[in-house]
């Protein structure tokens, strides 16, 4: 896989004032910042994908506000879990993807050489579209990444409640941390898999249709936690359900055939007023 580097790529914390992005030649300490919650977290340059000879997303450009949640939305495949993906580099997993183009984490081109991908997904975790448990207990599934990078057993237990408790599954699970997370409901089990996203403590959490296999009650749980982790996380959602999307973000982009952005703004003028008469047509059922 490859992509363009250098440029803004390489700016420094001296030169920029924001804290480094932990991912490649810098430290790998929380960058977290007190700052305006509006300014840019990650930054889109002319981002083209390839599957083989097949282009999933051509020329994407956007700028995604920190601790906001962004939703990405459009028929089916126009590019959106493509995008979504290339943000923490899953898409490095497929053999025949190429990435083309630049994508900035706090200011550092994911894509770079010096980029660490784990150290990347550390600070960008990700909820997929079904639930994933692994066949462990649902302290074990928490604690699994903490683990990983290296965490003492004995600080575990403090981490793990609160993740859990972040995820709105503590109440629930409190007296049964042993029992197998294979057991717990489909929503339970997908609130236990984004408790074990946000347990390394990211930054940005990445939601690929997390409420898609689930009932409306465990739906109804997954948007109103979504909404409470845009506190602290930016939330990044694709969504084919476009009330979700109106419910819950702050921003809209609307991906359409092609692989093409058509456009990207607050989610209120997206549903009320857009720019483009292909997304009118789009939000209004007239295709996708």
């Amino acid at each position: 896989m490859t992509a363009n580097g250098g440029g803004p790529g390489t700016v420094s914390t001296s030169e920029t004032g924001r804290p480094e992005s932990g991912i490649g030649s810098v430290t790998d300490e929380d960058s977290r910042r007190d700052a305006d919650p509006a300014e840019t977290i990650i930054e889109s340059r002319d981002l083209d994908v390839y599957y083989g000879d097949d282009q999933a997303l051509q020329s994407i450009s956007m700028e995604i506000p920190e601790q906001q949640v962004t939703a990405l939305i459009g028929p089916s495949g126009c590019g959106k879990s493509t995008f979504l993906r290339s943000i923490n580099r899953m898409n490095d997993l497929i053999d025949v993807a190429r990435v083309e183009g630049d994508l900035f984490f706090r200011g550092k081109n994911v894509y770079d050489d010096d980029v660490d991908p784990v150290a990347l997904r550390r600070k960008i975790g990700m909820v997929f579209q079904k639930p994933n448990p692994f066949p462990k207990s649902i302290y074990d599934n928490v604690a699994y990444g903490l683990r990983v990078q290296g965490e003492d057993d004995g600080d575990l237990d403090e981490q793990v409640h609160t993740a859990l408790e972040r995820a709105a599954l503590l109440d629930e699970v409190e007296d049964q941390l042993e029992t197998s997370g294979l057991d717990l409901s489909g929503g339970q089990q997908q609130r236990l898999c984004i408790a074990r996203a946000i347990a390394p403590d990211p930054e940005v959490i990445l939601m690929d249709e997390p409420a898609s296999a689930l009932d409306p009650v465990a739906t109804s749980k997954i948007e109103d936690l979504v909404e409470e982790l845009a506190e602290e996380y930016t939330v990044i959602i694709v969504t084919h359900n476009m009330q979700q999307a109106a419910r819950i973000s702050d921003k809209t982009a609307v991906f359409l055939t092609g692989g093409r952005l058509v456009e990207f703004d607050d989610t209120d003028k997206i549903f009320e007023n857009p720019e483009h008469d292909r997304v009118e047509d789009y939000i209004t059922g007239k295709f996708g």
